[in-house]
């Protein structure tokens, strides 16, 4: 049974990851690239206050006693913000992409895809969280 401590970060988590979504949305890589794009060439700061879960998720590994789980989700937050600065870099500034890469970019999304970390991450909360005293 899932405890109210718990259940109260795993909504949080989902409230946030929300978010993320709702300003990151677009039909393929690229477009999503371009919506990250306002704001990164405003400042890269503001680019990263916008990405909520990795913060949460930064203090959620030491709120479960860095276990396994917790860092896990830590892990996929900073691959994923590290490869978007990446490929924000790749494409807006060096504007360098190989025939593939572009290939990749443009290639429509499958609809689902935003919404896995929905699932994944809360699971990932709970597993982390079982057995802690919170």
């Amino acid at each position: 049974m899932i405890n109210e401590a718990v259940l109260n970060y795993v909504i949080l988590f989902v409230l946030l990851e929300s978010y993320e979504i709702y300003w990151q949305k677009a039909p393929s890589i690229m477009g999503m690239l371009i919506r990250m794009h306002k704001y990164y060439r405003k400042s890269i700061f503001l680019f990263l206050l916008m990405q909520p879960t990795f913060y949460f998720s930064i203090g959620f590994v030491m709120l479960s006693n860095y276990s396994i789980a917790s860092m896990i989700i830590l892990f996929i937050k900073t691959a994923d913000i590290a490869t978007k600065i990446l490929l924000l870099e790749q494409v807006f500034r060096k504007k360098q992409l190989s025939h593939e890469l572009s290939l990749i970019l443009l290639a429509p999304i499958n609809g689902f895809l935003p919404y896995l970390g929905l699932v994944t991450y809360p699971a990932l909360i709970i597993l982390s969280l079982d057995g802690l005293s919170v």
